[in-house]
């Protein structure tokens, strides 16, 4: 059975499609511009994989292993599976998971699947742009079963609600401390570096910047050893990047030092780990008062 999805054309006309398409625009030219690449058009500039090649391998600060430039339709596909298992990979997608790009939409300049890309690719990434929110357009899908053409339209949510961060969460009360009470947010980020220092002091480390403690905390080494210490047990150095080099291995230690949480019982982190390691203050905060909160009697 095969399958096609386009945009129907009057959603072409919806002021925030356009103002996304124009984000996501702009967010490219602004990553590639140092190699002088300039996209005007998000369907007939990213189909070949050419630029998403660049983007992915600036975003990760990794060579993807994929032939420059190829005009041939097969060659083309391939680079894109390699672009696109790389950009799973990275994203936390599983295998076998039914994404909303592949590489035949992607080729085929299925706007739809491009845009679905490019927003999840921002918003991982910490992109310096703000999409615009509830974005939903009218797709018509077309499914041929037996030689009949089967049209339906859906509607498809390419942006949702996110609050600053880029994440869906509730506000909590260290909103409300840093919108309206920035003393009492000194006491408690004070608090949580007493607690903090209190047990990495054992293993002579030490939180030292009240201000900028976040960037002690996004290569993810200090929650992992912490984590022993609450816990009682020593981290195998093998399970995590004691000197991590780039944005993968830092988020990996961060999101190795979350299992590690869960494992002693407490709730998921609200956070994501790339905020962490984009050293969001809110984020690494939220995280160490849920420490603070079940240790702080230890």
């Amino acid at each position: 059975m095969e399958e096609r999805a386009m945009i129907e054309p009057a959603s072409y006309d919806d002021p925030r499609l356009k103002e996304l398409i124009a984000v996501l625009i702009d967010w490219i030219n602004d990553e590639l511009a140092s190699q002088r690449i300039i996209v005007k058009d998000i369907e007939e500039d990213l189909y070949d994989g050419q630029v998403l090649q660049k983007l992915l391998e600036k975003l990760t600060e990794k060579r993807l292993d994929v032939v420059e430039v190829t005009q041939s339709e097969e060659g083309q596909k391939q680079k894109l599976h390699t672009i696109i298992e790389c950009a799973n990979r990275v994203l936390g997608l599983p295998k076998w998971g039914q994404q909303k790009w592949n590489v035949q939409s992607i080729h085929e300049k299925n706007i739809v699947s491009i845009i679905h890309l490019l927003v999840a690719l921002a918003r991982h990434f910490r992109a310096p742009v703000r999409l615009p929110e509830n974005v939903v357009v009218k797709v018509v899908v077309v499914q041929k079963r037996d030689g009949i053409l089967h049209p339906r339209t859906v509607q498809e949510e390419l942006t949702s609600t996110y609050d600053d961060l880029g994440m869906r969460v509730e506000r909590d009360a260290f909103d409300t401390l840093f919108d309206h009470a920035p003393d009492k947010l000194q006491v408690v980020k004070k608090s949580l570096m007493t607690f903090v220092n209190k047990h990495l002091n054992k293993i002579n480390l030490e939180v030292t910047d009240l201000d900028n403690q976040t960037l002690q905390f996004q290569d993810g080494i200090y929650l992992v050893l912490l984590m022993g210490l609450l816990e009682g047990y020593f981290v195998p150095l093998y399970s995590f990047f004691p000197t991590p080099s780039n944005f993968d291995q830092k988020v990996h230690n961060v999101s190795f030092a979350f299992i590690l949480m869960q494992d002693a019982g407490l709730p998921k982190p609200k956070a994501r780990p790339e905020d962490l390691v984009n050293a969001d203050l809110k984020s690494t905060l939220r995280v160490l008062y849920n420490l603070f909160t079940k240790y702080k009697d230890t």
